[in-house]
């Protein structure tokens, strides 16, 4: 199985598993967040444990260790994107699953288990997004928009579109629903890896705001903010941001 075929299986896999846990009715709020991140996570970790045993692995809901430094190849997930959402019965959540070779973020799959069935973006299987002319549309946080968001979308004409999980609005960038992701309130490693290998797969910028590259399995796991877009939107929102 490759690498691509694996991080999908798993993220379609962990988010079955996650509406299985939600439609058991066991759990609400907050607690079915915490139960849905530990019953995906313990799947997750032991499956790429059980298949891919030599390389390093990287969880959120799992305690770090230095042992990941050391390797070329490192699983990067996220059980549960936007665990407020899913706790909420919302859609805008997701599961990421991916591999960083020498700190790139080279492999991933982005499960959205609530939406349309559940849909599943991967780097490796690329649709073209629907053509869109229009004012860009930037996708922001639904409670916490970053500031540098609006005001480029104030300078670019733009329209704010509030979403949840990270995973959620990368993903919008992906399918063509959105031309401008950007953040910078700052996020971890597992927050963005895999929706940065399948955003680069289809062509799109991904960098930080000041134009640096993303790069992955660091010793310090925070990241401080990230940008994905459409090629031709890069320069202007850079320009926008004074950089």
């Amino acid at each position: 199985m490759t690498d691509t075929d694996l991080a999908a299986q798993l993220a379609e896999t962990a988010g079955r598993i996650l509406l299985e846990v939600r439609d058991s009715g066991k759990f609400e709020g907050k607690a079915l967040g915490t139960a849905g991140d530990e019953t995906a996570n313990e799947f997750l970790v032991q499956a790429l444990r059980d298949q891919r045993p030599d390389d390093g692995l990287l969880s959120e809901e799992s305690k770090d260790t230095e042992e990941r430094l050391s390797k070329s190849r490192v699983w990067i997930v996220d059980p549960v994107d936007g665990t407020r959402e899913y706790g909420e019965g919302r859609s805008d959540w997701a599961v990421h699953v991916a591999l960083a070779i020498d700190g790139v973020a080279s492999i991933g799959a982005v499960a959205l288990p609530g939406l349309d069935g559940g849909l599943i973006l991967r780097s490796d299987n690329i649709a073209e997004p629907a053509p869109y002319d229009g004012p860009p549309r930037l996708v922001v946080s639904r409670t916490r928009p970053a500031a540098e968001a609006i005001s480029v979308a104030k300078q670019l004409g733009g329209e704010l579109l509030p979403m949840g999980s990270a995973g959620a609005k990368a993903m919008a960038v992906v399918r063509g629903e959105a031309e401008i992701y950007l953040h910078s309130g700052g996020q971890f490693e597992w927050d963005s890896c895999a929706p940065v290998a399948v955003a680069l797969a289809y062509g799109l910028h991904c960098s930080r705001i000041d134009g640096s590259p993303l790069v992955y399995n660091q010793e310090d796991t925070y990241m401080p903010d990230l940008l994905i877009c459409k090629k031709d939107w890069a320069a202007k929102v850079f320009d926008a941001l004074g950089r």
